[in-house]
């Protein structure tokens, strides 16, 4: 029987698919990009119109094999890769690299954005062509990527060492990173001081509160820099007659934030779950290719996981609709569906926003079926789609103004004193919230939810101290993963499937490291974006790279020409490539140190490599002798007693490990603590949970139990 051949990207969604369609189809798996530019070459012809030169990698050889003999059996041919640029582009360069064209067969593309059966079966009813507006996009984008990462990059091989990159976007990133951190360098703390003042109506002087001092009584912005003059005011303060001038009451409705798109789930993944944007992408690929739900089958969990559109299908706004009511009754919600629109210029409205497949589908129930990854994430997007469909959380807020008028004896007269604002917001209502409630990053205030007195104008207060508190203005924090994405989102860098490659890019290259959390730039990183800002000021500048990404979607519209786009940029860009061959001085990136080469006496030198820092002979080329960096503990190996010695892998991860090594193989990924196993005498090191865990017989210790001079050496080491 002849079939009909599916072409997907990942086994995972064949598998899915071949369950939905049936046997009538056969499913293939192109494992992602089957045709692409040469690693080992520039693979674009500059001279002859920026024309690519696309070749098959060697290991997709056999996977074109496979796809053109399942072709020569088929009917007809459907191209299921993803519904976005990137998707398009797999789809067009299956038809060239197997020549699909030429087998006389009709060629269809299939678009949906949940695997699901209806989604799929309505996909299949409305077949249509490959977008080539999408496919150029996706062609200009790698066309310009690939233009300034090959010729930056030997540049900076040539200037500051072998093993850098240079990106359009992730230079971008490392900016940002870079300047946030001399921000914070530069930073002058300014002092100010905040006055409140405890208070409580005459009558019932049972229920104190604090108001705060804002200005003076007629307005006047009042800015309080030093203790002097704070003392000043508190001494006013003392002798003021207080009297309520202003009372007002009303209710505020809190509105639920709309479903994710790629960014803010990569955003509220990084702070609720603590997820990195990798392994968030990761983990939404599984949710939306499908998982085996016992007799259910395989099922796409979510819609497609790269969007920037917050539009939600009419059917899957009804069911979650209904389905609050069932759960949590008609008073969660309102009248009217809520709608989302983004008002960027980009947001593709055809799109959907990240939504559980089926709001009937809870996460407690199909909790069995999932990891623990799995099921957060899953249980993230399930709620946070549930909720944008719920009644608003209600507030009822009072804001209260209170005049503090004080009394000079010298003029035995009144005069005008200070104005103090009292403000508070309890909930009358959840709605929303009952379900989910959006996290706030460090640098937004939080709601702060006190309680006030009913007063009314006029009303006397008695005054019953005041609290000052020095403050120092703070400098700009530093970005987190959530923070950077959502800067670069808000600046027009970068689209949905870019964050999280950008992301782990500048940490891998070691431009950029996280400290609890927090990125810094490193000294690789700032000396090479110290570069590219002088000599390549248009490739790192915000502003132009997010007009490039908008050009990027011209083209995608079909508003633009590809070509375009390429033929503007690369001819000033190749004349910054000229002169900054020729200015840019070469850095010497090597760290002397006191140890000699074992091989020639010479001495060793740090050097930054591929895969991080490594002592290297100073007599290089004549000498070659290189070793790994081994960073001294001071704690003894529990093998054999030599000393271990801080490592870091080919993968960036760091272990402890026997400085006599290869003789003694000992090794540990746990940090090894000053104080010995007190059961066997072996190593006790500090687990994954902060427990203090012996590497031999598996003894823990909570630290709190250790003596506090040996967790002060713990914490040292």
């Amino acid at each position: 029987m002849t079939k009909k051949l599916v072409i997907v990207e990942s086994p995972a969604k064949a598998r899915t698919l071949s369950k939905i369609l049936g046997h009538s189809y056969a499913v293939k798996a192109s494992l992602g990009h089957v045709r692409d530019l040469p690693q080992s070459s520039l693979g674009v012809n500059v001279d002859k119109d920026f024309d690519p030169k696309y070749v098959i990698p060697k290991k997709k050889k056999e996977v074109i094999r496979e796809i053109k003999q399942a072709a020569s059996k088929a009917s007809s041919i459907y191209l299921a890769t993803d519904p976005d640029r990137e998707g398009e582009a797999i789809s067009w360069h299956l038809v060239k690299a197997a020549k699909l064209d030429n087998c006389n067969l009709p060629i269809r593309r299939v678009v949906f954005h949940e695997i699901t059966r209806e989604a799929i079966e309505k996909a299949f009813k409305n077949p249509h062509s490959i977008n080539m507006h999408l496919v150029n996009a996706q062609q200009a984008r790698r066309i310009l990527d690939r233009l300034v990462g090959y010729k930056l990059s030997p540049l900076l091989w040539r200037k500051v060492q072998r093993g850098l990159s240079a990106g359009r976007v992730q230079s971008v990133a490392v900016r940002m990173i870079v300047d946030r951190e001399q921000e914070i360098q530069n930073f002058n703390p300014e002092e100010y001081w905040t006055i409140e003042v405890e208070l409580a109506p005459v009558k019932k002087q049972e229920i104190r509160f604090r108001a705060r001092v804002v200005a003076l009584a007629d307005g006047t912005q009042l800015d309080i820099s030093n203790k002097k003059e704070a003392d000043r005011i508190i001494n006013d303060l003392e002798k003021a007659i207080y009297t309520v001038k202003a009372v007002q009451t009303k209710q505020v409705a809190r509105q639920p934030a709309p479903p994710f798109i790629t960014s803010t789930m990569q955003q509220e993944a990084w702070r609720k779950l603590h997820f990195t944007a990798k392994r968030t992408m990761a983990i939404a690929q599984q949710l939306y290719e499908g998982i085996t739900l016992g007799k259910e089958g395989s099922v796409g969990l979510i819609t497609y996981m790269r969007t920037d559109s917050t539009h939600v299908a009419a059917s899957a706004i009804a069911e979650t609709r209904d389905f609050i009511t069932e759960k949590y009754g008609s008073a969660f919600l309102p009248t009217k569906p809520r709608r989302f629109t983004r008002k960027t210029k980009w947001a593709q409205e055809a799109h959907e926003a990240i939504r559980p497949t089926s709001t009937h589908r809870q996460p407690g129930q199909i909790k069995p079926f999932l990891n623990s990854d799995q099921l957060r994430l899953y249980d993230l997007i399930w709620k946070r789609m549930v909720a944008s469909q719920m009644s608003p959380a209600l507030y009822d807020t009072i804001n209260i103004e209170i005049q503090a008028n004080h009394v000079i004896a010298s003029e035995a007269k009144q005069h005008q004193g200070y104005l103090l604002k009292a403000f508070s917001s309890l909930v009358k209502f959840p709605g929303f919230m009952t379900l989910y409630s959006e996290s706030k990053d460090e640098d937004e205030q939080s709601e702060s939810l006190v309680s006030l007195p009913k007063l009314t104008v006029g009303t006397r207060l008695s005054y019953y101290g005041t609290y000052p508190e020095q403050h120092f203005t703070q400098p700009p924090p530093r970005y987190t993963e959530a923070t950077l994405i959502k800067a670069l989102e808000k600046k027009s860098i970068g689209r949905p499937s870019t964050y999280a490659p950008i992301l782990s890019i500048i940490q891998e290259r070691d431009y950029v490291y996280k400290a609890d959390g927090k990125f810094r730039p490193n000294e690789l990183g700032v000396i090479v974006n110290g570069i590219l800002k002088e000599h390549f000021s248009q490739i790192v500048d915000l502003d132009f790279t997010a007009q490039m990404e908008e050009q990027l979607d011209e083209i995608a519209r079909g508003k633009q020409e590809w070509l375009s786009i390429l033929r503007t940029f690369y001819p000033p860009f190749e004349d910054m490539l000229r002169k900054a061959l020729v200015n840019v001085e070469k850095v010497d990136m090597t760290q002397p140190t006191d140890e000699t080469c074992p091989n020639c006496g010479k001495p060793m030198v740090i050097k930054v490599g591929r895969f991080g820092k490594f002592l290297a002979c100073s007599g290089y080329p004549e000498c070659k002798t290189a070793m790994s960096l081994q960073v001294k503990t001071g704690i003894l190996c529990p093998e054999c007693g030599g000393e271990l010695v801080k490592r870091v892998n080919k993968r960036k991860q760091v272990f402890y490990g026997c400085s006599n090594f290869p003789k003694c193989q000992f090794t540990t990924s746990h940090k090894p603590l000053p104080q010995p196993c007190p059961e066997c005498g072996k190593l006790l090191a500090l687990d994954r949970k902060g427990m203090a865990m012996c590497t031999a017989c598996h003894y823990k210790v909570k630290l709190s139990q250790l003596e506090p001079q040996k967790q002060k050496e713990k914490v040292a080491s």
